[in-house]
């Protein structure tokens, strides 16, 4: 359960609670009884409304609120209007609930976009980002300002010789000087500050091969955003920026509307603006990835440029101080969050380490299972690259994994315990394995069936060391083997306390 109403919007970690003492939650919120029953009530097909609170009335009845209005009722249209579908899965066990959460894209209409293959690729992107959360850079002006012509380039240079598509660059536009948390009120998104060479940088990555990824942060204050939207897109078209992350920090209800309201992350106004900035992103045939969103539920059958979200506590919570993300919470999002779609989760941390050294609660093999764990069709390497080049051995599974699946299947699990998840590429016959655990160690019995049949494959296993443990100086031992695997046979999986494991399986 995620906390409803609160806030810091959807950021929580979630909570394993007895149906009694439930208050208000977001969706999806996923129960399981005391028979194994398991089931998430969460909705479909958010268009110009409010977003679904569920609130506990009395006993075990639960109560939808739509998310508030500044400015009085939560919703306000004109009759006609569908509302957005009520949806309920209900599974036998946890890995067939996960299977199922394919209802909310389908209860979506069909895209209204031609086919964006064409000019859009998923694909995995590194970036200026991850060095500002752990104090080495700052996103504001000044000695340590990170994106800078300089080092965007050096992170081009790394892209174009690992086979990264994407550079984020954060920081490259004014207005992140100063107390801008909240208020938004000075960013400028039609051109870079003195030290970032926009123009420049752009031709750079594209002769490398490499595009530069638009990033918008609005600091919840679209009526500043959105009078900027049209040509601020109409740039990033001109440059070939192809995909943008926008970001709206601000405190829940802190959203600044354009008739000067206050409104809340997930209010009808927010349903709106979203909506707004993808239509006018797909025009220009751009991908948007939006963080601090509204919820998924499903648009992007409608419009795919919305290619994935935030929407959860992501990685930069384990750069930062305490609480950071136990490993039981990136178990937890597998069969809550996710069930919604993609989130852009920022994974890779190899370093195991965030702000000031203080260790990452995680094992590396389970840095490298969040690949195969939390899906999105773009996914970051967000460690600094001179990290990459000191662990070269697991540094090749992040280069290898894709981000584009043809088929998925959660092999075993529980929620809140542990996960293993086969995915298939969609762009050749190999087979990817993910698995990771909570704070306990666990072994468990994998059999290969999922393979093709009569084909040989190599497996390339990623495995927690013996003395991996992410409770000690030893959470970076991983053990990196190679055998030849048919559908026949079975591994044994041993993940350490808060580890994981990941396996490429290359069809020979």
């Amino acid at each position: 359960m995620d906390s409803g109403g609160e806030w810091n919007r959807y950021e929580y970690l979630y909570n394993r609670t007895p149906i009694a003492e439930v208050g208000q939650a977001h969706t999806p919120i996923t129960f399981r009884t005391d028979q194994g029953l398991h089931l998430s009530i969460h909705e479909a097909a958010l268009v110009d409304y409010a977003g679904m609170w569920l609130r506990r009335v009395e006993g075990q009845r639960f109560k939808a609120r739509l998310s508030p209005s500044g400015t009085g009722p939560s919703v306000v249209r004109d009759l006609p209007f569908a509302t957005p579908w009520r949806v309920m899965l209900v599974a036998p066990d946890a890995a067939r609930l996960y299977a199922a959460s394919d209802i909310i894209l389908n209860l979506n209409e069909p895209s209204r976009l031609p086919d964006i293959s064409t000019w859009f690729t998923p694909h995995k992107y590194v970036g200026v980002w991850w060095e500002m959360h752990i104090d080495k850079s700052t996103w504001a002006t000044g000695p340590k300002l990170g994106a800078t012509t300089e080092n965007t380039r050096r992170y081009i240079d790394f892209a174009a010789a690992n086979g990264f598509r994407s550079v984020l660059v954060e920081g490259w536009n004014p207005g992140w000087d100063g107390d801008w948390f909240g208020t938004g009120d000075a960013f400028i998104f039609t051109r870079p500050t003195p030290w970032f060479d926009l123009e420049g940088l752009s031709a750079y990555a594209r002769r490398k091969g490499v595009r530069i990824m638009g990033h918008h942060e609005t600091a919840g204050n679209i009526k500043v955003y959105e009078a900027q939207l049209a040509p601020a897109l109409d740039l990033y078209a001109r440059l070939g920026v192809d995909s943008v992350k926008t970001g709206y920090v601000a405190d829940a209800g802190g959203v600044q509307a354009p008739d000067g309201s206050f409104q809340w992350h997930d209010g009808q106004v927010q349903s709106r603006h979203h909506l707004k900035v993808v239509e006018e992103a797909a025009k220009r045939h751009i991908a948007v990835n939006p963080h601090e969103p509204i919820k998924d539920t499903g648009l992007r059958r409608t419009w795919p440029n919305w290619v994935s979200r935030e929407g959860a506590r992501g990685m930069e919570y384990n750069a930062w101080g305490e609480p950071k993300n136990p490993p039981s919470h990136e178990i937890n999002l597998i069969y809550t969050r996710m069930l919604a779609g993609p989130m852009d989760y920022t994974p890779g941390i190899l370093s195991l380490t965030g702000k000031g050294g203080t260790p990452i609660p995680s094992t590396m093999a389970r840095q490298l299972a969040l690949y195969v764990l939390i899906y999105s069709p773009i996914q970051m390497a967000a460690d600094l690259p001179e990290t990459y080049v000191r662990y070269p051995g697991p540094f090749q599974f992040i280069k290898d994994v894709p981000t584009d699946w043809d088929d998925t299947r959660l092999l075993a699990g529980e929620v809140g315990a542990y996960a293993l998840i086969a995915r298939k590429d969609r762009n050749s016959r190999d087979w990817y394995v993910g698995g990771g655990t909570d704070e306990s160690a666990r072994e468990l019995d994998l059999s290969l069936d999922f393979l093709e049949k009569g084909r040989r494959y190599e497996a390339q296993i990623y495995a927690d060391g013996q003395a991996a443990d992410f409770r000690t100086d030893r959470r970076s031992d991983i053990a990196i083997s190679k055998r030849v695997v048919t559908s026949a046979d079975r591994i044994a999986v041993r993940m350490g306390p808060g580890g994981g494991l990941a396996v490429r399986f290359r069809a020979l």
